[in-house]
């Protein structure tokens, strides 16, 4: 969708500026030029570079972040001109002439890159499917619908922001949400939100359930983390461990706010799943999945399941058949579920 934007907004300038010129010389123009731009800035294009700027004070970062537009726009501009060139698609004198991108198409690209970040950045700010949701006002007027939960939650973190101080322990857990961010892409996830030192990601509850996705994702996180294990020391002398509960089922959704709008969820299984996380930390299991839920998905032979049983769930007018997951090739070294997360 990006890249057909691109295109239409070289064509609109060319039929605009150049009327009379094949249209298809516009939208090849925006495209070398703007593809970079916005790769640049979604940091699949030199991201060493990016996440160095974004380190510098504001004034700076924006000077800098233009000087590297000004270069991207005409180094794509240029290539699109040797492209071109040899087709006597252009009117240019020569091909030094050609090559050199006209001030008018520098502004006309920036505002029009300027455009689509900004609408990406508020995109990333609200997320993908609530951001959609408030573009077609999905939940304008309230809506019943079911959903599966994940609420992931970082243990000892009140131990670590003691030892290390607050901002130390929010750099942590700045670090650790990133971390989660890839994995609920993949498995086609929204972080609904964070409260404290926890995460909340949902799912409708047949795109959860479906391949088992919602599972997949909590243990891809707890295998991402370990993988860089040693990373994760040496910044912050520790690796995080984490508590997570999963539990789905009829919920209301509703967008709320006057000022400040937001896609809000109410009903028991928010609140159940948010209990059930508590549960981990009393019968000593990272991983906590609702029987409910469990019935629901087809589970992967890589992973185990150990029923643990009912319980009473605080809060909750009835109890709740629960079941600790782990992959199996832990089940196999271990009788109790405690490789992760000891009791605090």
């Amino acid at each position: 969708m990006i890249t057909l934007g691109m295109a239409l907004s070289g064509v609109l300038y060319g039929l605009v500026v150049y009327p009379g010129e094949p249209v298809i010389i516009g939208a090849i123009f925006a495209l070398f030029m703007g593809v970079p731009l916005i790769a640049f800035e979604r940091r699949l294009l030199f991201r060493p570079l990016r996440r160095w700027i974004e380190r510098l004070p504001t004034p700076v970062f924006i000077v800098s972040a233009l000087v590297i537009y000004e270069v991207l726009m005409s180094a794509g501009y240029a290539l699109a001109a040797l492209l071109l060139w040899p087709l006597d698609l252009l009117n240019s004198k020569s091909l030094a002439e050609a090559i050199v991108m006209p001030f008018h198409v520098f502004l006309y690209a920036l505002a029009v890159c300027a455009l689509i970040v900004f609408i990406l950045r508020v995109r990333d700010l609200l997320g993908h499917d609530v951001f959609t949701s408030m573009l077609i006002s999905r939940y304008r007027t309230p809506v019943k619908e079911e959903r599966v939960f994940l609420f992931i939650d970082l243990a000892d973190s009140t131990s670590f922001a003691e030892k290390h101080g607050d901002l130390r322990a929010q750099q942590f857990l700045k670090a650790l949400f990133a971390a989660f961010a890839e994995p609920v892409r993949r498995h086609k996830g929204a972080i609904d939100d964070y409260i404290g030192d926890a995460a909340i990601v949902t799912w409708p509850l047949e795109k959860g359930v479906k391949h088992a996705r919602c599972i997949r994702c909590i243990f891809d996180i707890i295998d991402d983390i370990e993988t860089n294990a040693e990373a994760w020391r040496q910044r912050f002398g520790q690796v995080p461990r984490l508590r997570a509960a999963l539990h789905g089922g009829s919920i209301i959704t509703a967008e709320i706010g006057v000022h400040h709008h937001k896609i809000a969820y109410f009903g028991d299984t928010v609140n159940t799943t948010a209990r059930l996380e508590s549960l981990a930390k009393t019968l000593n299991r990272p991983v906590l999945i609702s029987a409910e839920l469990a019935e629901r998905i087809k589970l992967p032979d890589r992973f185990g399941i150990e029923d643990l049983g009912v319980h009473a769930v605080k809060g909750r007018g009835q109890t709740l058949g629960v079941m600790a997951l782990r992959p199996k090739a832990k089940v196999e070294v271990a009788e109790t579920f405690d490789l992760r997360i000891p009791a605090e």
